[in-house]
């Protein structure tokens, strides 16, 4: 499978988001990545309920949709009601991450894993067979325009090497900080999802920097 690109809508002009979603409907981008933030988990806060709703029904691409929340598990019907296609949990902020997940798939949505820079891979272990994508992300989480953490690169590899042993179809996202350079290394790696904020909705001209992140050298 070719890699995908999801552009993060936490980059966007949010006084013009729906122009800004009519714009990625006109370009490559395969998915919508939101972030939602409680100011809890992380320091910020983000979009809700009813904002969700409203990009449903302005785009027919995939939302994938990241909770960065405390206790995901109590608002998982409600983020799948609201238009959420895929649903991904932090393990380090779910209590149960396995029956959390297991709940996700039994919305009928797909369930995605993410850790943080500083979680090591090996505790993915208790839940790779449940899941459908794992989401790395390579800033700290909670806000926009953050550097590429370099180590990223070898955590892919591990989560790689996880799922080719337990021969599961898991998909690999990456999220923060991603450009056209290391986007390069980060799919010759291995990444199935390149998550773009600043770097498509900052740059000059966003559909064809979508297009040099679907069609890298």
């Amino acid at each position: 499978m070719s890699h995908l690109v999801a552009p993060s809508l936490l980059s966007a002009n949010f006084l013009n988001l729906e122009k800004d979603i009519e714009m990625l409907n006109r370009s490559e981008a395969d998915w919508l990545h939101l972030d939602i933030m409680d100011g809890l988990f992380v320091p910020n806060i983000s979009f809700g309920f009813d904002i969700i709703e409203r990009i449903r029904k302005a785009t027919q691409k995939i939302l994938d949709v990241h909770l960065m929340i405390v206790e995901p598990e109590r608002y998982l019907e409600r983020f799948k009601k609201a238009g959420a296609d895929i649903i991904s949990i932090h393990m380090e902020a779910c209590r149960q991450p396995a029956e959390a997940l297991m709940n996700i798939r039994k919305l009928n949505a797909q369930a995605g894993i993410v850790i943080n820079p500083d979680t090591p891979v090996s505790i993915l272990s208790e839940v790779i067979d449940k899941v459908d994508m794992v989401l790395i992300m390579s800033v700290n989480p909670g806000f926009g325009g953050q550097s590429f953490i370099s180590g990223t690169v070898n955590k892919v590899a591990e989560i790689k090497q996880m799922i080719t042993t337990r021969q599961l179809n898991v998909l690999v996202e990456v999220d923060g900080g991603i450009d056209i350079h290391n986007a390069v290394t980060l799919v010759h790696s291995g990444v199935d999802i390149l998550v773009a904020g600043n770097t498509i909705f900052r740059s000059a001209d966003p559909i064809q920097t979508i297009h040099l992140l679907k069609n890298l050298g």
